[in-house]
């Protein structure tokens, strides 16, 4: 095949970024893609920054080696830190989650971080701090990175460039105000980034030449079945909330293509606008299985799971929709709007 350009737009999602781990491999894999640009919140943005650290290691195979070796030690600090119990055999079937996991929920919502973990420990800087190095990252990188945040003070998006890049700004954009302390960088904290870009694409399109950005989701948009369990309920409107960013930015773009393809712009101000490619390899059908509480499943078969729906999804998506990009969007806006 033919390599070709792209943006990459990774959603955040917990435990379920392993499936963009997936999705990542099997194009690192194909070796047909030049990525020129990555915006990307929470495990999004943790899978981002260690493509791009990999990438300096040894290129497309020393960025799978490294995505294998970031994944397999979050699975060990996540099994630490929760683990399972005896009980979980007969218990975990019926509830869908370990034991462990509902106790550390039920306590969450009773304490804040700043009481439950007052020496503010993160087993996310843990695993960082051994596999990237951040000036290199900032220095050498070819790729262009911009990390989603939201300013708990401002309520506004804050998106942080490859040279702004540091290892408080993965925390920002990974930070659930329930589970972490707010991140502080430059004198500002922040909270997760999915609450106001989950990912956020206007950075791709303001700072890259490159027209096809294709999103990699792991949050599905359309559920066919109603909720109607507590945790169903609390999952779907999970689902909508990180989503609703991501629908809106998707709005902006189609009235602007709109404007592009249907001559409605006079000709003075033609170059103004940029018609883009948008795709989208969404997860609707992927993803559609796992409870929200599964986002927390730090276990290293659920995570290889993940990762092998992800290098499925991708051969797929692939296969149809390869050939347009370079040439076409393969995104139906009437479907998502």
């Amino acid at each position: 095949m033919e390599k070709k350009r792209i943006n990459l737009a990774l959603q955040g999602g917990g435990a379920h970024g392993a499936f963009t781990w997936g999705l990542l491999d099997k194009f690192l894999e194909k070796d047909i893609f030049e990525i020129e640009g990555i915006s990307a919140t929470s495990a999004g943005s943790m899978n981002a920054v260690v493509l791009a650290q990999g990438m300096l290691n040894g290129g497309k195979e020393g960025a799978r080696e490294l995505l294998h070796q970031f994944w397999h030690s979050m699975s060990e600090y996540g099994e630490c830190l929760m683990p399972k119990l005896p009980i979980d055999l007969i218990l975990e079937p019926i509830l869908k989650m370990s034991l462990s996991f509902y106790m550390f929920s039920s306590m969450s919502n009773i304490f804040s971080p700043y009481q439950f973990n007052p020496s503010n420990f993160h087993p996310i800087q843990k695993v960082l701090e051994g596999i990237i190095n951040f000036e290199q990252v900032k220095n050498d990188s070819k790729i262009k990175l911009f990390i989603c945040a939201t300013n708990v003070k401002t309520g506004k998006i804050r998106i942080f460039t490859r040279d702004e890049i540091c290892m408080n700004a993965i925390l920002a954009s990974a930070c659930l105000p329930k589970l972490f302390q707010a991140v502080e960088v430059d004198n500002e904290y922040y909270w997760d980034g999915g609450y106001l870009g989950d990912p956020a694409i206007f950075p791709l399109i303001y700072n890259t030449d490159v027209r096809d950005i294709i999103i990699l989701q792991t949050v599905p948009i359309v559920r066919e079945t109603l909720p109607n369990t507590v945790m169903e309920i609390d999952t779907r409107l999970r689902e909508i909330s990180f989503n609703s960013s991501l629908m809106r930015e998707m709005r902006a773009i189609s009235f602007v293509t709109k404007l592009i393809t249907e001559g409605w712009m006079k000709p003075e101000y033609a170059d103004k606008l940029k018609k883009m490619n948008l795709h989208s390899l969404r997860a609707d059908h992927s993803m559609e299985e796992f409870s929200l509480a599964s986002v927390y499943n730090a276990d290293w078969g659920f995570l290889t799971k993940l990762r092998d729906l992800g290098r499925e999804a991708a051969e797929a998506w692939l296969d149809k929709n390869y050939d347009s990009i370079g040439k076409e969007g393969t995104v139906d806006f009437n479907e998502w709007l």
